[in-house]
């Protein structure tokens, strides 16, 4: 079953400044295997699902707005840095807008990047939703 999921990482202040570690085994129950970082949003970014991807997005600065779809229904929220984070599990249509001028996106991923897992047409997604 692929999951959507909403929290915030803990901020650790002292004097020295602010520590926000990320724990990804507390998150996920996968390997990472790719890191990278959106910046200078402008318009939409994403607008696919993956079959096999899952992704963690941390919000590490700055606004941007997380838009999902499960195959039913819509959710849209606001993620606002710095420990603001998603967890996007595979075959969940994910694009993001809204970007802050200092936004910064980072996503932490399960795969290497595969051209073919990505379903770029939200119709044929909702068809695969529908059959599955």
């Amino acid at each position: 079953m692929s999951s959507i999921e909403f929290f915030e990482l803990p901020i650790f202040k002292d004097d020295s400044g602010d520590l926000i570690p990320i724990e990804v085994k507390d998150y996920v129950n996968w390997t990472p295997k790719r890191v990278y970082y959106l910046l200078h949003g402008k318009g939409s970014r994403g607008g696919h699902s993956h079959g096999n991807e899952n992704e963690l997005f941390v919000c590490i600065q700055g606004k941007v707005t997380a838009k999902l779809n499960d195959g039913e229904d819509w959710i849209t929220k606001e993620l606002s840095g710095p420990g603001d984070a998603l967890k996007v599990d595979a075959n969940i249509w994910h694009e993001f807008n809204n970007f802050s001028d200092d936004a910064i996106l980072m996503a932490i991923s399960s795969t290497n990047y595969t051209p073919s897992d990505y379903d770029r047409d939200f119709n044929h997604f909702l068809n695969k939703k529908k059959n599955d």
